[in-house]
């Protein structure tokens, strides 16, 4: 279910204003809270339109941005690949799988504040941080039986 409407911290992971919770935007808010594996709109968009067929691909898209406008989804941006999305708000890094193209929520052991992990030049604020790994997802990293070795991630 959306959150209502209501006023909220200053907190730049928090939802930044209420959304109008119609049944489009429930059901794209469901479908991504479904299940965590980053998908973009088209994918969305067929989760949603099996549940409720008359729905259009241009309502999901417009949605998700009404859903990422209030801070209640996060948009996930990797090379020049569709947007996908995230609906865990928590503090987290992302892994991109260089194998089967999988994002994977990397959560933060020790959260701290960016001014503790990075030598941030004087003058600089810090909004909201995203960092993203390249690499192999777990499933990928697992030996293959047929050769008996792990695969190696493509460098890059």
């Amino acid at each position: 279910m959306i959150p209502p409407a209501e006023t909220l911290p200053k907190d730049s992971s928090a939802p930044k204003k209420g959304v109008r919770q119609t049944e489009q935007r429930k059901a794209v808010f469901e479908a991504l809270m479904a299940k965590a594996d980053h998908p973009n709109a088209v994918d969305v968009f067929m989760r949603v339109k099996s549940r409720m067929p008359s729905i259009s691909l241009a309502t999901v898209y417009n949605c998700l941005e009404t859903l990422t406008n209030a801070g209640l989804v996060r948009t996930v941006n990797h090379d020049r690949e569709p947007s996908r999305y995230c609906a865990n708000l928590t503090e987290h890094a992302h892994l991109f799988c260089t194998n089967c193209n999988s994002i994977t929520d990397l959560p933060l052991q020790n959260p701290m504040l960016p001014e503790q992990v990075w030598n941030l030049p004087p003058g600089i604020t810090i909004a909201r941080q995203e960092v993203a790994f390249q690499g192999l997802c777990a499933q990928c990293s697992t030996p293959d039986p047929a050769s008996g070795s792990a695969p190696s991630a493509p460098l890059s």
